[in-house]
């Protein structure tokens, strides 16, 4: 029994490695992964009620600036600054279709893998058991695109923040600036954005 699952585990890797080129994200799931975790960023961050003072005291005695932390560049720049690194918390779920592959927590695949390994079951991937929770592959290419999707619009997501916050920022930043009319119609029409990740309307 043991052999017969890791000859399967085995060949279904391969599978996988063969077809890897083919299941890179695209820039819609980047895009919209993107806005999901600024999203949520802000929102947890703009709770607060702290009150920041700008500009320098000059020698006539005027004082300092007063501004809002949830309005201020500074809570912009600091949810920025490690927003592409939150990516890294995702997992491929290569059960489901389209962009629901892409989702924090365990996969179905893992975890049963690991309840076979907790009975006692011989599992091999090709890999130490220490490293089976990593980012994979796809999900590093995932953050590595966010990076530079973030470096290139960067002023798009500011103007967004200071000007445009009635907008939703996935249309506003992926539907408007970031992908191309042909690409819109795909992306937009098989998959919304929830507040917890991308939520399937029919299969993408």
């Amino acid at each position: 029994m043991n052999f017969f699952i890791v000859a399967l585990l085995c060949a279904c890797c391969s599978l996988a490695a063969a077809d890897q080129d083919e299941r890179m994200p695209n820039k819609c799931e980047v895009c919209k992964f993107l806005t999901v975790e600024l999203q949520e960023a802000l929102e947890k961050t703009g709770r607060s009620k702290e009150v920041l003072e700008v500009g320098d005291v000059l020698d006539t005695g005027k004082r300092r600036r007063k501004i809002k932390y949830n309005t201020s560049e500074t809570r912009l720049t600091e949810v920025l600054d490690d927003i592409c690194e939150r990516i890294l918390q995702y997992n491929v779920h290569a059960e489901r279709p389209g962009s629901l592959r892409y989702s924090k927590g365990s996969s179905q695949t893992m975890t049963t893998l690991k309840n076979l390994v907790n009975k006692g079951v011989k599992v091999d991937l090709g890999m130490p058991y220490e490293l089976w929770d990593e980012p994979s592959a796809e999900v590093t290419d995932l953050k590595k695109q966010c990076e530079m999707m973030l470096e290139r619009y960067e002023e798009v997501v500011e103007d967004w923040y200071f000007h445009h916050q009635d907008q939703r920022l996935d249309s506003f930043l992926c539907k408007e600036h970031v992908l191309q009319t042909s690409e819109r119609a795909v992306c937009f029409s098989c998959c919304r954005m929830s507040g917890g990740g991308v939520e399937r309307r029919r299969r993408c």
